[in-house]
């Protein structure tokens, strides 16, 4: 199969997902309990004429198809509509937050590459010695530790008792905004630094024990160059499939951190819009959260043949 065909079927591929992707999210509000209108006149009793020119505005008196198909000529054109809560756009709305949530998952995705994959390698070039057991007591321990414990613990120790870090809030500026988030990324990037590190002391040990690298140890190539290019390369390809099942959930748990610090974030925005029934941001945020996913692991797809050559192999015997 020719690079172009690969890429252009993964293209196919990912637009046909996006797709189904928007009905779902944009149809499953009809299955939710609650009424906009309600919602937008809370608080008073409302005469008939409010409501039609309520739904009116909105939309909502459109049959539910020609609603999709506005929502998604809207969203096509970065237009999601208006949020029911904040009575803004909803690219707006979601603009003023994204930065904080964009900078604790590349801190805390940074965190999990480091030290994950350090603690793979580590283990896997130690197997059954005393410092892979520790390396997986530890992975296992950190395993057990939810987020939010996570983020009780580290504000009682770091923040309470030491002062070292900001409890509470995001910060102003990139410098003091990454100050401020050293506390959450950590507590964000616990259980998937566990995830990496198993997976990449997995597939090293697979590939450790194959006999093509016995071949090159035997010719007497170094520890280090055998480990780089015979070892780590070809075991990059678990580790790639597992980065990117890493960004939609980092982008899903970030709503707990972002609630244990008190970050005005996406994670908090998706849990309060759902909570006040504010279906055009929840749309939104889903939506992004899905298309992250699908791009991340889309690129992933098409870069893994560069990067792991049985990749392509596989690819082009199939």
């Amino acid at each position: 199969m020719t690079t172009f065909r690969r890429v252009a079927g993964k293209l196919g591929a990912l637009l046909l997902t996006l797709f189904l992707a928007s009905l779902l999210v944009f149809f499953s509000r009809f299955l939710v309990p609650g009424d906009p209108v309600s919602f937008l006149l809370r608080g008073r009793k409302p005469s008939p004429e409010a409501v039609a020119q309520v739904t009116a505005q909105y939309g909502l008196d459109l049959p539910p198809w020609q609603q999709y198909l506005n929502w998604l000529t809207g969203v096509l054109q970065g237009d999601f509509g208006r949020s029911l809560q904040y009575r803004q756009d909803v690219s707006e709305v979601i603009g003023d937050r994204l930065p904080v949530t964009l900078m604790l998952v590349v801190m805390a995705g940074t965190m999990i590459a480091v030290v994950g994959l350090t603690a793979g390698i580590v283990a896997s070039l130690n197997r059954g010695k005393v410092l892979d057991r520790a390396v997986l007591i530890g992975l296992t321990v950190l395993g057990a530790i939810p987020s939010f414990v996570g983020s009780i613990v580290l504000i009682a120790v770091f923040a309470v008792q030491l002062g070292w870090f900001p409890s509470f809030g995001s910060g102003e500026g990139f410098l003091d905004m990454a100050y401020h988030l050293v506390l959450p990324s950590i507590a964000l990037a616990i259980v998937f630094v566990v995830l990496v590190g198993k997976v990449t002391r997995s597939s090293m040990v697979e590939q450790l024990g194959r006999e093509h690298v016995e071949v090159a140890t035997s010719r007497g190539l170094k520890r280090g160059t055998v480990i780089r290019r015979h070892v780590f390369r070809n075991s990059i390809g678990p580790i790639l499939t597992v980065s990117g099942v890493l960004v939609a959930g980092l982008l899903v748990a970030s709503s707990i951190v972002e609630a244990a610090f008190g970050l005005a974030g996406i994670g908090t925005l998706l849990v309060q819009s759902v909570d006040r029934l504010d279906f055009p941001v929840v749309q939104a945020i889903v939506l992004l959260i899905v298309t992250a996913f699908v791009v991340v692991n889309a690129i992933i797809d098409v870069l893994e043949p560069w990067i792991d050559p049985r990749a392509a192999a596989g690819a082009g015997a199939r």
